[in-house]
């Protein structure tokens, strides 16, 4: 789950393969705020696979990645375990520059970046396996996440800035939201870029092209997670957590990627349980996976609101935005240059989904 584990010399070239196109920034149009984010990411890779090429000083690819929108690089994120570079902290140079512009969206100050898998010979295990992690539920346990919530707090209470990104792609979008998540649960809302997130489901968005055939196989699988849940455990039926339905992450998923697509029958889901009157079996069943339940049933019960047991992709809210263009050689499902796609006439075919808590009837876009 990467950008592109061995990308062609050019692609880690800002000038050749980065949106070199946007020469100012409008911090107002949402275009300009996902090319960053994503660039920025982009960096966090370059820097990783400039230091397994050993390519340093002026052989040096990552540093555009960020200069060209004027921030700096404050911090490297290492994985002391992996011994690797996994995220970074840039500081936004011109940030002063808007702080006393009244009725203008603030530019972020600080943004905590994390790449996602690398399959260069020094970092493929160990992505792997927190890969792996994502697809089981057990992320939570990884010493990475660990460290980058540790990491994000830090920032938080040093430089106490509202102002602060999260953003990250693939395994790093599944970091960026565990921490995203942790974080609202202490009390700090940070604005997140989410960039082709795993979610622990079959892809049936993907899979299947009937519309009614996915609808009877989630409606199935809700009712068969929930009962053995209740059976199991008596998990008692809680609402979405008034906090975590406060923060309100950017997803970007494409409809094509298996990855990250089953986020937009995740959120379909809700809306049609919600609409036939099952929003409680929909609530159990997303907070459950049958290896879960049979396990936890064995041991006792477990709170719903505890990160450490939910999946990642357990969001009552979300601004959603979904890339239905079709993959090509060139320009991967998965990749994240597609996030600063230059072409108009491509950005016309993403869809802007405002994804919340269904009792407010705002997610009908995505039965479209």
């Amino acid at each position: 789950m990467g950008g592109g584990a061995r990308g062609t010399p050019d692609s880690e070239i800002f000038s050749i393969s980065g949106p070199s196109h946007l020469t100012s920034i409008d911090w107002t149009d949402s275009y300009h705020r996902t090319s960053v984010a994503a660039s920025l990411v982009k960096g966090v890779y370059t820097l990783e696979r400039d230091r397994q090429e050993k390519l340093i000083g002026s052989k040096s690819r990552a540093k555009p990645w960020w200069d060209f929108f004027h921030f700096t690089l404050l911090e490297i994120l290492i994985d002391q375990q992996e011994d690797c570079i996994y995220g970074a902290v840039f500081e936004y140079a011109l940030f002063n520059l808007y702080q006393n512009a009244p009725g203008v969206k603030l530019p972020p100050r600080y943004v905590i970046a994390f790449r996602g898998t690398n399959l260069g010979a020094e970092t493929l295990v160990g992505d792997v396996k927190l890969d792996l992690r994502c697809g089981f539920n057990t992320l939570h346990r990884a010493a990475r996440l660990e460290h980058a919530i540790e990491a994000i707090k830090t920032m938080v209470v040093k430089y106490r800035e509202p102002a602060m990104w999260l953003v990250g792609h693939s395994l790093g979008a599944g970091l960026a939201l565990v921490a995203g998540k942790s974080m609202v649960k202490d009390g700090t809302l940070l604005e997140a870029h989410i960039f082709n997130p795993p979610i622990s489901s079959i892809p049936l968005e993907k899979l299947l092209r009937s519309k009614r055939l996915k609808g009877m196989c989630r409606i199935a699988g809700s009712v068969v997670k929930a009962t053995l849940a209740m059976v199991l455990k008596d998990l008692q039926v809680q609402e979405d957590d008034p906090k975590i339905a406060s923060w309100i992450p950017y997803l970007y998923v494409n409809a094509e990627d298996p990855i990250c697509s089953e986020y937009i029958g995740y959120f379909k889901h809700k809306t049609v349980m919600y609409m036939i009157g099952a929003s409680k079996i929909e609530r159990i069943g997303s907070r459950s996976s049958l290896r879960r339940s049979l396990w936890v049933g064995k041991r006792g019960t477990s709170s719903s609101s505890d990160l450490s047991t939910e999946p990642i992709h357990l969001l009552p809210s979300a601004n959603m935005t979904v890339n239905r263009n079709k993959p090509t050689k060139s320009k991967s499902a998965h990749g994240l240059h597609q996030w600063w796609e230059q072409d108009s006439a491509l950005r016309a075919n993403w869809e802007i989904c405002c994804v919340r808590p269904c009792s407010e009837d705002k997610s009908e876009k995505l039965l479209n």
